[in-house]
């Protein structure tokens, strides 16, 4: 039995919140390395669809409290806790009024991408961490899952690499196709940055598109893994880029879809 220390971020698990096949892969995956003897911690945001009193969230005092650096604004963060019905894990939520109150996901209810998605994805990245360092839990892998986790390698190749914590975790980046065509304004590398970031590391991000998320993912991540869904000539064309330095794996969802995480997550640890 593997005693592994997986951490799981992603932007949705199942039965919180389901609208992309993100959640239903939260879902199952944490439980089955789990039954495999790994140690889980899951993280998402709290979107305000999430029904606090139905999924019996509550707030983790010991753990709220810190404030979180978007670019000039500091946003105090507020983490949740719930567990999974008829499994033994429990759902860590990410939380701040101003981000993730609002009765939607990523767009408004007339469709409209919120403009401050990156600032939401910067601030869930951000909040991961310092409350993984908070709750004293070393992982040894970190999974992070679609496009608002992306920023997480990054950081820990930089702000967080010498941070007893994180020291030896090796980060899996999966990709989804969730794409979006909005184009973040002002000045996102500024919001992006922390300590030992310089601004060449986040070269890749300027583009202020989807794809600047994604490059920043396949650039910092130990290990890329690629869904079985189709991608757009413009993201074939980054997992091409990419694929010369960094293997890009594609795990088919079938009978041995389990057992090739549990091998891919050992390898990695070792």
């Amino acid at each position: 039995m593997s005693k592994l220390r997986i951490l799981y971020a992603a932007t949705e698990i199942d039965p919180f919140l389901q609208t992309t096949k993100v959640a239903e892969f939260l879902r199952m995956l944490p439980q089955a390395m789990q039954e495999r003897g790994m140690e889980v911690r899951i993280f998402v945001p709290r979107f305000g669809l999430i029904n606090e009193r139905k999924n019996r969230l509550h707030e983790v005092v010991r753990l709220s409290g810190i404030n979180i650096a978007v670019g000039e604004e500091e946003k105090p963060l507020i983490i949740k806790v719930a567990s999974i019905p008829n499994a033994k894990l429990q759902v860590y939520f990410i939380d701040n009024e101003d981000y993730f109150h609002r009765k939607s996901v990523l767009v408004d209810k007339d469709n409209k991408f919120h403009a401050d998605n990156d600032e939401r994805a910067i601030f869930f990245c951000k909040g991961v961490l310092e409350t993984v360092k908070k709750l004293g839990w070393a992982p040894d892998i970190v999974h992070c899952n679609d496009w608002m986790t992306s920023l997480i390698p990054l950081y820990l190749k930089t702000t967080y690499k010498n941070d007893p914590i994180f020291k030896t975790a090796k980060s899996v980046f999966s990709v989804y196709n969730s794409e979006f065509t909005h184009k973040f304004e002002g000045d996102l590398l500024e919001k992006a940055k922390m300590l030992d970031i310089e601004d060449d590391m986040l070269a890749n991000l300027s583009s202020g598109d989807f794809g600047a998320f994604i490059k920043m993912g396949l650039q910092y991540a130990d290990t890329v893994i690629k869904s079985t869904e189709d991608f757009s000539d413009n993201l074939n064309a980054l997992f091409q880029e990419y694929n010369n330095t960094k293997q890009i794996n594609t795990i088919s969802t079938d009978e041995n879809t389990l057992d090739s995480y549990f091998d891919l997550y050992n390898e990695l640890a070792n």
